[in-house]
């Protein structure tokens, strides 16, 4: 993820608008459907057409952008289905690497949970406030509390795997703007209670209800159909 998240220093050109038009789909600035014109991006991104072609394919492949045949372009739509199966798919993995994590960590990773957690949680006291100018950054935060505490799991695979779809997941509460409150700050604290105590069975118990939670308030805002 960009802006902080599941980073890969920009060493190109390319590899920068890369991490610039996937940061502005999963954070909903391309918004579902929007026809991704080659030569609108090239000025937005500082790219040139054979490198956008390149990097709409990656993200092609990545299932953020689907291709229209001669048309070109677009950013992926949304839907139910795809929200609940990407969401049941992040259970799973989480939930895996929560195990390994658990099992694994050490001094050093107990800080960075509970750094991260500190962060976010200050964060959704600003949100519970009614402060909804920093919505990404509070994203941000989520992303890295639940990446600290699998953070220790030992396998590259199962992080990056995880990544991508917490991404997409992300995207879909960014549509909804979806925020629960005090619910989900809640289940935070149980999930960073879960890591000190190492009680894997009742993390991964708070964490499905945290995931189906956020699933069915997203829906609730009625802006996916």
């Amino acid at each position: 993820m960009n802006d902080g998240m599941h980073i890969i220093p920009p060493s190109t050109v390319g590899e920068s608008a890369y991490q610039k038009i996937r940061s502005d789909i999963v954070f909903g600035r391309l918004p579902p459907g929007k026809r991704l014109k080659l030569e609108r991006l090239k000025t937005d991104y500082g790219a040139s057409v054979s490198t956008l072609r390149e990097i709409l394919n990656r993200l092609h492949s990545e299932r953020l952008v689907v291709a229209e045949g001669q048309k070109g372009f677009e950013v992926a739509p949304v839907s139910i289905a795809n929200l609940r199966e990407i969401a049941a798919l992040r259970q799973l993995l989480e939930c895996r690497a929560l195990e390994q994590s658990f099992r694994s960590g050490d001094m050093e990773w107990e800080g960075r949970v509970v750094a991260a957690h500190h962060r976010l949680a200050r964060m959704e006291d600003r949100m519970a406030q009614g402060d909804r100018s920093h919505t990404e950054e509070w994203k941000r935060y989520d992303w890295q509390f639940h990446q600290s505490l699998i953070s220790a799991c030992g396998s590259r695979m199962l992080i990056d795997n995880h990544a991508a779809v917490f991404d997409k997941y992300l995207r879909y509460q960014m549509i909804a703007l979806s925020y629960r409150g005090e619910i989900a700050a809640n289940e935070h604290a149980e999930l960073l209670e879960c890591a000190l105590e190492r009680d894997a069975a009742r993390a991964c118990e708070v964490l499905r209800r945290h995931v189906a939670g956020g699933v069915e308030h997203a829906l609730a805002t009625g802006t996916i159909s």
